[in-house]
């Protein structure tokens, strides 16, 4: 479990040069690459201002599979994803600044004859974007509908540390404690929310965020990549989310942590699912060179270590900024970036679109 937490977002910012490349190296988990020269901050407690108070950023990501069920000659089959992410801004002391958490929830459905019948343009909102919609109100007559509860967990968890948080929001039940002023506005189960709150905070690493910049955290999710099985070769299931963290001050991003989750459940032509629904589902980050862009695609950078380096060159840059990076074939042309960045970053730069409303 250490390992994973590290690989995920365990991203070490120091002043070096690297032979043919100058600039910041990124070390992911065993890994290093160029960060195109940008001036991002240390892992160590960094420099600020007078009155200001370094914060570190932090982002964590849990897939569960495991409702996943194979076809029948009665039923379809139902490929059923749900990401749990957790954001959180963490001061020196392991004190929770701020917390965002907000869930992906996405189902592929296929007949027993193998033939997906979702439609693979569908919107994949999140719990937070579905607000009411997700309905646990109206169906399930919930006190308070999901964004709201996990709002409230999130409320609670500013100004605590890890220990706290977990005394205070979740009884052995794994609900909040009887009686208290959580249990009357959280009625979920509340422990694995606090579990991916507290793998956020230990991932978390000084990246330039500071006291009072706003977090923000944001998914651009899609199913469009799944297809139908055949008599030679199965199906797939799969869902792409890509997710942003970024603190934000006076429109100029201070930190930015991404990732992603690739999903894939097979299925056969009998609508029989293949893929071993216990197996743990980890973002490319998490997978590091076991995401094998460099092993089967000849990348001279694997993709979290050139996530790691486009989040580095945008911070300090607004939106605008972001968006006005020029590309050739989706791809940077900008000599910096391009010398560490060869991937398509369209998918990036919506995600810091979408975090500032655009």
């Amino acid at each position: 479990m250490k390992k994973k937490f590290l690989l995920m977002t365990a991203i070490v910012l120091v002043m070096a040069m690297l032979t043919g490349c100058a600039g910041t190296i990124v070390v992911v988990g065993d890994c290093t690459c160029p960060t195109a020269g940008n001036n991002v901050a240390d892992t160590t407690r960094p420099n600020v201002g007078d009155g200001e108070t370094p914060l570190k950023t932090g982002l964590a990501v849990s897939t569960q599979i495991s409702d996943s069920t194979s076809a029948t000659a009665e039923k379809n089959g139902a490929a059923v994803y749900d990401i749990t992410i957790a954001a959180v801004t963490v001061d020196e002391n392991g004190v929770i600044r701020s917390c965002k958490v907000d869930s992906v929830p996405a189902t592929v459905n296929f007949d027993a004859a193998g033939q997906i019948v979702t439609d693979l343009n569908t919107v994949i909102d999140t719990k937070n974007e579905k607000g009411a919609n997700y309905g646990m109100v109206a169906y399930g007559n919930a006190i308070a509908e999901w964004d709201a509860q996990v709002a409230a967990l999130c409320n609670f968890a500013v100004g605590k540390t890890v220990e706290e948080l977990r005394s205070g929001a979740v009884s052995e039940s794994g609900y909040a404690p009887e009686g208290t002023d959580l249990a009357s506005s959280a009625t979920i189960k509340l422990g694995g929310y606090v579990s991916v709150i507290e793998a956020a905070v230990n991932n978390a690493k000084f990246l330039g965020a500071i006291d009072g910049d706003e977090l923000k955290l944001v998914t651009l999710n899609s199913i469009a990549s799944s297809v139908s099985a055949t008599a030679e070769k199965a199906g797939t299931a799969q869902l792409d989310a890509n997710i942003a963290v970024v603190t934000v001050k006076e429109g100029v991003i201070t930190s930015c942590i991404i990732d992603a989750v690739q999903g894939k459940i097979g299925f056969d032509a009998t609508g029989a699912i293949t893929t071993d629904l216990t197996a743990p589902v980890q973002t490319k980050n998490e997978l590091g060179e076991g995401y094998g862009m460099k092993a089967w695609g000849q990348a001279q950078y694997e993709w979290n270590e050139q996530a790691a380096s486009f989040a580095a060159y945008v911070t300090g840059k607004t939106a605008d900024q972001v968006a006005g990076i020029a590309v050739s074939e989706g791809k940077p042309a900008d000599a910096d970036l391009a010398a560490s960045v060869t991937i398509k970053i369209g998918d990036f730069q919506g995600l810091i679109a979408k975090a500032f409303g655009k």
